[in-house]
């Protein structure tokens, strides 16, 4: 089984792409399975229930979606293996940019879209600048000269990945994606492998329940600005 992890901001078409994504690779019958990561809410999973696509859903809840994802991804392969899945893909809630734990020998793809600005691709942290494929959408809607300044920026930050565009919409693309992804490497557990990057860091009196605000009830790992 091959296990491929997709992140990316919030409503970049992380979904669309993953469906588009598994409607080419069932056409050459390959057995697919989806997991989807969250925090508070998600109907994602609908979608592929609605597509026939075996889903699970996890959400975090208080706990860093990162954090989560880290203690619940060799329960998630195993259940892949279970279901006989030739390919397992797990979307990840990407909150705040930096959502991102990417496994060391897994196929990583942060999905980013044109619509974000330009600027954006130098803001996102290690969900862009450590994924093996970046995954641009929303082309139809900028102009050409504005989709060049897109990917270059995001060239940039991540100067060694695969780019490519993706139409969420008409699934322009994404038998290309579903090409590359045959190629990956297969394993048979996550147990002893690592992280990209280290996960964010905040065990502070917050992390515990604290809702009062004021220095004196800041415990823990705890950053000043001035």
């Amino acid at each position: 089984m091959q296990l491929i992890i997709v992140s990316g901001p919030p409503s970049s078409g992380k979904t669309m792409v993953i469906l588009k994504t598994i409607d080419a690779l069932r056409q050459r019958h390959k057995a697919v399975g989806v997991v989807k990561f969250d925090c508070l809410q998600t109907d994602d999973d609908t979608l592929y229930e609605k597509a026939g696509i075996p889903v699970k859903k996890g959400l975090s809840g208080s706990l860093c979606p990162d954090h989560f994802f880290a203690t619940n991804i060799e329960q998630v392969v195993h259940w892949g293996k279970e279901e006989g899945f030739e390919y397992l893909i797990t979307e990840s809630a990407g909150l705040c940019n930096r959502c991102s734990p990417y496994l060391d020998g897994v196929t990583s793809i942060c999905v980013i879209d044109n619509l974000s600005g330009i600027n954006t691709p130098k803001k996102i942290g290690t969900m862009l600048r450590l994924a093996d494929i970046v995954v641009i959408t929303k082309g139809d809607i900028v102009s050409q000269a504005e989709r060049e300044v897109f990917a270059f920026r995001v060239h940039k930050a991540n100067p060694k990945a695969i780019i490519m565009q993706i139409n969420g919409l008409t699934g322009q693309g994404a038998y290309e994606l579903s090409g590359l992804l045959d190629s990956q490497p297969s394993l048979e557990t996550t147990v002893g492998m690592t992280l990209r990057f280290p996960m964010p860091a905040a065990v502070c009196s917050y992390c515990l329940g604290e809702t009062r605000i004021g220095e004196q009830y800041h415990l823990g790992n705890v950053r000043k600005m001035v």
